[in-house]
């Protein structure tokens, strides 16, 4: 199987699949683990990110669609989405067309907060954006379940450092619209809250380098 990406934790493949084109992610095993406690996490890990993945797809997130799980293998079968990287979008994009696929980003990362869903590695890498105009999130391997403020003000600020390592340029114009869209569907009162702890933890940062 040809191999699209080779990463920490799992390597994804790209196969034809029963007539489908998919993505097959596997998990790989670390040495550095004793066997038992190895198998264990790469099988339960499997189970959640597929899990996941289908609960953020009812929230209205785009996301793959599963088409099998395979726990003893600790392999994800996966529609492979066409598109390019919303990385690459924001980079050969300007203006109001730009202002909008970070609009669309920021509500669906709200749409993920609002169903207690924290991605956990929200980078522009991790975003599909289709010929459709639509936005997939992918890569749910860090992702869990949370409802605590803290939480949701780490996922967002992943965001905006990913905007301001990749998209330096425009990283502030970015962010601003991730914010606008991330208010329209979490609230204003909620969004405000979630903004508040993104600066805290900012601070947070600068005074241990600082220190």
């Amino acid at each position: 199987m040809p191999l699209l990406r080779k990463g920490a934790e799992a390597n994804l493949y790209l196969e034809d699949w029963h007539g489908y084109r998919v993505v097959v992610k596997r998990r790989v095993c670390k040495t550095y683990r004793l066997e038992a406690l190895d198998t264990k996490l790469r099988s339960f890990r499997t189970i959640h990110e597929a899990q996941i993945m289908h609960e953020a797809k009812r929230s209205g997130v785009p996301t793959p669609t599963i088409y099998m799980v395979d726990p003893k293998e600790y392999t994800i079968v996966m529609e492979y989405i066409v598109g390019r990287r919303l990385k690459e979008a924001l980079e050969e994009t300007s203006g109001e067309y730009r202002d909008n696929l970070c609009k669309l980003a920021g509500s669906q990362i709200a749409l993920l907060h609002q169903n207690h869903i924290i991605h956990g590695d929200l980078t522009t890498s991790n975003m599909i954006l289709t010929d459709e105009e639509k936005i997939f999130f992918i890569d749910f391997g860090l992702s869990y379940y949370s409802i605590e403020l803290e939480d949701l003000g780490v996922d967002l600020h992943l965001m905006k450092r990913a905007l301001n390592s990749t998209h330096f340029l425009h990283a502030d114009k970015c962010f601003e619209q991730v914010v606008a869209g991330y208010k329209k569907f979490a609230g204003a009162k909620k969004a405000s809250d979630v903004i508040q702890k993104v600066s805290e933890i900012e601070r947070r940062g600068r005074y241990f380098v600082e220190r």
